[in-house]
């Protein structure tokens, strides 16, 4: 059985909490450090959470009692500590990515679930299903930083997981062209309940900041390929999309358009989604839905309440595939954002590293 020491750095956030509670359990992964601001520093950690804890299900025995590391003033004996570290911290993008490279530097891989370097060249954006072989690019990466075992690899953003997988499988076929996608983002993506947003309860807020251009351009470094020391972004598909803050508590939902260089028909689409496997299912990774892409036939489904949850929140949910009149076909998507989009996502990369070898326990 694989076994990895694991920190947490942000721990006290919601993505932060999201990542306890999935190594909490995990077969492969045990959390040895809990990290954040120095204001939680020192502290345990049931009382540096206190009542930001938001998860559904108490906060687990095995660090109730641990004590909450400094995320920046004690790197490098977090980093002796553990095999890798999972990030999820509230900074500025600048010292976000001053404080992963600080990390890696001191031979400390770190899985993050920050924006800050999903544009590095030589950074890794993995959806594990979709691109798992932009890992290679990781050994062009330790070569700039001057290390053996460090290194930096981010997921992509939380709504991207709703569509993109949709979409990728059908593209080496039939070719996506043009895609316009609407998604309907739940709150916790904001790291917020209605307890702590209250305003957000009977509402829907047209705009999320930074959202909508992560949504066009994100896509294009998960279709890239690598290209000498650097993942160079595909120049299609062409996204356009629009982003809306609606009232839901977990699940981000996404209405795409989409046209193809071939159309295909619908029963060709279907057929591929449903067979549609990747890495971690071949590989059997712990995190893995076994489904991956799940087509519903009923006209009202997926809705967010019934199927976020599916595989543990790990799956993919779509339904309402029909022609357009202006596109080639329309549909709809669904994923758990803090698990598949956040935290669940991440850690699913993480099972795929340790599987490949790019993560090694010490």
């Amino acid at each position: 059985m694989k076994n990895y020491k694991v920190g947490i750095i942000g721990a006290t956030g919601m993505v932060g909490q999201r990542f306890i509670t999935l190594c909490s359990e995990h077969p492969w992964f045990h959390i040895e450090v809990l990290a954040a601001s120095p204001r939680s520093a020192g502290k345990k950690y049931s009382e540096a959470v206190g009542a930001k804890w938001a998860m559904t299900t108490p906060i687990p025995e095995k660090v109730a009692d641990m004590v909450v590391m400094d995320a920046t003033a004690d790197i490098k004996e977090i980093a002796e500590k553990v095999d890798f570290v999972f990030c999820a911290v509230d900074m500025k993008k600048d010292e976000i990515k001053a404080l992963e490279e600080a990390y890696a530097k001191a031979e400390c891989p770190v899985i993050s679930n920050n924006s800050a370097n999903r544009h590095t060249p030589d950074v890794p954006m993995i959806v594990p299903e979709l691109n798992s072989e932009h890992a290679k690019i990781i050994d062009s990466q330790r070569k700039r930083l001057g290390t053996k075992r460090g290194f930096i690899a981010v997921k992509s953003n939380c709504s991207l997981q709703s569509y993109v997988p949709a979409l990728f499988p059908l593209d080496e076929k039939f070719g996506v062209k043009d895609v316009l996608v609407c998604t309907y983002q739940a709150i916790s993506g904001a790291g917020k309940t209605f307890n702590t947003w209250p305003e957000m309860v009977d509402n829907v807020i047209p705009y999320i900041g930074g959202e909508e251009e992560k949504s066009e351009i994100e896509p294009l470094k998960i279709w890239g390929k690598i290209e000498g020391d650097e993942i160079v972004p595909a120049t299609k598909p062409n996204f356009t999309a629009q982003c809306l803050r609606v009232a839901a508590s977990d699940g981000h939902m996404a209405a795409v358009f989409v046209r193809f260089d071939k159309k295909p028909s619908v029963e060709e689409i279907k057929e591929i989604w449903k067979n549609f496997k990747g890495y971690p299912q071949e590989a059997e990774l712990p995190s893995a839905p076994k489904q991956f892409l799940n087509y519903f036939e009923e006209d009202n489904l997926p809705q967010t309440k019934l199927q976020r949850n599916l595989e543990g929140g790990m799956a993919i949910s779509v339904g309402r595939l029909r022609e357009d009149t202006q596109y080639d076909y329309k549909f709809v998507c669904l994923s758990h954002n803090t698990l598949r989009g956040a935290a669940g996502g991440a850690v699913l990369m993480a099972e795929q590293l340790c599987n490949m070898g790019y993560i090694e326990s010490k």
